[in-house]
């Protein structure tokens, strides 16, 4: 169905009644049933999150997929969570983002030139989507890029799950991934020849409460990264 789809809007519409992957479909609706305490009285959303910005984005930010208590509660990439919390506040601070705060769908929270995406589009217990439940989402993420690919000019990865996941649908997109495949890490940044123009490639490291509540990433560090693709992408001088 997603190959057929030409607009973000309707890729949207359509991915939200996603049911591919059963053990996906059980987890995200019993922590959407369940809760967590502090937001027993709220109403989760417990489905696919769809992309967050823009559909002319010239940057694309890809992670790994929902969490629990964060998108698949809020229904909005990145929302309601503390990571979250780090990554627009670093979107803001380079000027991306509208505001540095993402508390729900209807915040004010806008991105300029920017999508946020992930390979996999349920929360996954313990944060671990399967390799089959990643090939099982694939073909939303091979549509979302068809989609966006005449404007996109640089992509932001946050882990090597998502970069593994990525560089196949790079590839079949066409622009031309190294042999061997260029490795994941913090700061890399590889250029992929395209039949348009070419493509800048970067790695951050995730923005998870582990790497961000240790120091392996730092404001500073995403903030780094940020800019340079922006820059590449044309969004800021």
């Amino acid at each position: 169905m997603g190959a057929a789809l030409t607009d973000i809007a309707g890729l949207d519409a359509h991915l939200i009644d996603c049911r591919a992957c059963p053990r996906l479909v059980a987890w995200r609706e019993t922590v959407a049933r369940e809760k967590r305490a502090s937001f027993r009285d709220e109403t989760y959303w417990g489905r696919p999150v769809p992309g967050f910005g823009p559909a002319d984005a010239s940057l694309l930010i890809v992670g790994l997929a929902p969490a629990a208590h964060g998108a698949n509660r809020t229904g909005r990439m990145f929302t309601g969570d503390r990571s979250g919390d780090f990554l627009y506040a670093a979107l803001h601070a380079v000027g991306l983002a509208s505001q540095p705060t993402a508390t729900r769908i209807g915040d004010g929270l806008e991105l300029f030139g920017v999508r946020i995406t992930s390979p996999v589009h349920c929360a996954p217990p313990a944060n671990k989507p399967t390799p089959e439940e990643r090939d099982n989402c694939r073909h939303w993420l091979d549509t979302e890029l068809r989609i966006l690919q005449p404007g996109l000019r640089s992509v932001i990865v946050l882990g090597g799950f998502g970069w593994q996941s990525l560089l196949p649908v790079l590839d079949d997109a066409g622009w031309a991934v190294p042999r061997p495949r260029p490795k994941f890490g913090h700061g890399a940044h590889v250029e992929l020849a395209g039949a348009e123009r070419p493509l800048h490639l970067f790695g951050c490291y995730h923005v998870s409460q582990q790497n961000t509540f240790t120091g392996r990433l730092t404001s500073a560090m995403l903030e780094s990264v940020l800019s340079d693709a922006a820059r590449v992408a044309g969004l800021l001088d």
